[in-house]
Order: structure tokens, then sequence, then C-alpha cells
């Protein structure tokens, strides 16, 4: 499952918004009621995984630690007490909790980024500033593919 693109969208006073339609036929393509929901770890915003997207993860930071070791202990807890499971209503909105719009300052317009295996939710404003230079997009990509290249 491949989210793409950005859309706009508005929250209303309780925090309910729609997941954008182009997401939710995704969603829905694979059968799912629900999604993880957390903060993201390096930016302001927040995550959206598909429950099977979020497993995975989550058993992957449990396979590089042990019960004995505990600073992977603690990015364990602390990767998975951040996260909440959220439901998508009949109306495929979702109900994002206030401490997370506050979190994010999310007031009531949202940019959803499609990124992969996952939704990211911004401040509009904030999404707006993170769009480089084509550019700078052509610079960063160049030196992926070059890094890539020579690692094969």
């Amino acid at each position: 499952m491949r989210f793409t693109g950005n859309i706009d969208a508005k929250t209303d006073e309780k925090g309910r918004v729609f997941i954008p339609a182009q997401f939710r036929k995704l969603l829905q393509q694979e059968g799912l009621e629900a999604m993880i929901l957390r903060k993201d770890i390096f930016q302001q915003c927040l995550v959206l995984y598909p429950e099977s997207v979020w497993d995975s993860m989550v058993d992957s930071i449990t396979a590089k630690t042990s019960p004995f070791d505990p600073r992977g202990r603690a990015a364990l807890r602390g990767f998975v007490a951040g996260a909440e499971r959220i439901g998508i209503d009949a109306n495929g909105r979702i109900l994002i909790p206030r401490r997370y719009l506050d979190s994010a300052e999310i007031g009531n317009e949202v940019r959803f980024i499609g990124m992969d295996n996952s939704i990211e939710l911004w401040n509009r404003e904030k999404a707006e500033q993170l769009l480089c230079s084509p550019e700078e997009l052509a610079e960063s990509l160049e030196l992926l593919m070059k890094q890539e290249h020579n690692e094969q």
C-alpha cells in the first residue's frame, strides 16, 4: 500500500476530519477500519499508519532489543506509548484527540501528505514550508541515487 500526494482538509470543532478519498480508497481495498496515530519522532506532524505497517515496525524494534536491554526497552516504550488506535467512522472520518492536534499545532486546516506506507498530517502553513525548490529536490535525489549505485 503506497500513499502519494497531498490534500488539504478541515477539522471540525471536535477534531474530526475526513480522510481524503484517494487515501480512503486504498484503506478500503485493504479492509482497514482503523489506523494507528502517533506524533512523528523527528518533525512536528502526526503520522497515520495502517495497522499492518505499525505492527511490522513494532516487531522490527522488538526484534532488535531484549527484555534485559534497558535502553532498547525505553525506546520501544517511548515509541508505542505515544500511539493510539484511531477508528474510521462510516463517513470516512477520524477523530484526532485534542492532545495530538495541539502537539502538531494543527488548527482547523490540515494537510494530508502521502509518505509511502503512512500518511502525515501537518499544520497547513508548516507543510508549505517543507517544499524545496526543484533544484534542491534534483540534487537530493541525485545524491541518494549515487549512494545506492555505489553500494551495489
